[in-house]
């Protein structure tokens, strides 16, 4: 068995009425992923081609939504073969390929979350120091890191997972996540305590320091001028929306796994849902309208696009 473990097929079994529905699946997550790929590249393309968009807050939001666009592309090509097959099935190697893209991709989320709080922190906090603090080398350091260290990290939990002898074949998911744990003969101590650690280290300490920095910038605004407070409200509420978002469904993915709770087909599939689809879809959607520098180029493109279409 060992021998032959990355030839072994897995059955992805958390899809629900796949025979009945299957035509529905296939057209809501092509839609949905269509979406994901204009939204997140047009907030690329706009901070890419407009020199007032080239500052730090900008820039980590670009790669927010790189990381979207790589996020979801991981995924959705899949599951578009899956609804359209009468098996759901992945070879091994290539689950354990899937799970080091989706989990180092969606862990460096936080990271870029946090840079962007620490931006925003210098930016409101310390507004004289702001060019010397968050210059181009902070920024290369900041981003060199959100994307470095997840996929470090979570690339060492992949080799010990992909180790371990399987002694079930069928997962609970719809896509190679941790429910490939539930899977393995004998649950491995060590990678549980790893877990443990990418956890804490990559998603419990980025969310507490966020939280940290933005309590201090309404603690400083509070006693400045109306004016400051609403700049800090609009520039800082974006990204507590993400946050909250993102953390509520990051924390669904540890408890079906690590707590192995037993929750109906449906659920779980509505949830595994959500994380496909809320924040890539939703987090450029979010940006978009609510900076208001990206809003005003979004605007100025819609406009010329439609006076070009009566042309």
């Amino acid at each position: 068995m060992d021998a032959e473990l990355n030839g072994t097929f897995i059955h992805l079994g958390g899809f629900v009425e796949m025979v009945k529905y299957r035509y529905l699946y296939f057209v809501v997550l092509l839609t949905v992923y269509i979406l994901i790929l204009c939204t997140n590249c047009t907030i690329i393309c706009l901070i890419w081609t407009h020199r007032n968009l080239h500052q730090p807050m900008y820039i980590f939001i670009a790669a927010l939504s790189l990381n979207s666009v790589i996020f979801s592309t991981v995924l959705y090509p899949k599951l578009f073969i899956d609804v359209l097959s009468p098996k759901q099935v992945v070879v091994h190697s290539a689950c354990m390929f899937q799970y080091f893209l989706y989990y180092s991709s969606g862990l460096s989320d936080f990271l870029l979350l946090s840079a962007m709080s620490y931006d925003r922190f210098v930016s409101i906090c310390k507004p004289l120091q702001y060019p010397t603090v968050m210059g181009r080398r902070t920024v290369v350091v900041l981003l060199t890191l959100a994307w470095f260290l997840p996929a470090c990290e979570v690339a060492v939990a992949t080799v010990l997972n992909s180790k371990q002898k399987l002694c079930d074949f069928t997962t609970t998911g719809i896509f190679c996540n941790n429910t490939i744990l539930q899977l393995h003969c004998v649950k491995s101590t060590f990678l549980t305590f790893y877990g443990l650690f990418i956890m804490i280290n990559l998603l419990v300490a980025p969310v507490i320091f966020i939280l940290f920095t933005y309590v201090k910038i309404f603690i400083v605004t509070y006693h400045r001028c109306v004016k400051v407070r609403k700049k800090a409200a609009e520039t800082c509420s974006p990204h507590l929306m993400v946050l909250l978002s993102f953390s509520c469904l990051s924390l669904f993915d540890v408890i079906i796994a690590r707590l192995e709770s037993d929750l109906p087909s449906i659920v779980r599939l509505i949830m595994a849902l959500q994380i496909l689809v809320y924040n890539p879809l939703f987090n450029p959607i979010i940006y978009g309208v609510k900076m208001k520098e990206i809003w005003k180029h979004i605007r100025k493109l819609f406009y010329q696009l439609v006076k070009q279409g009566r042309h």
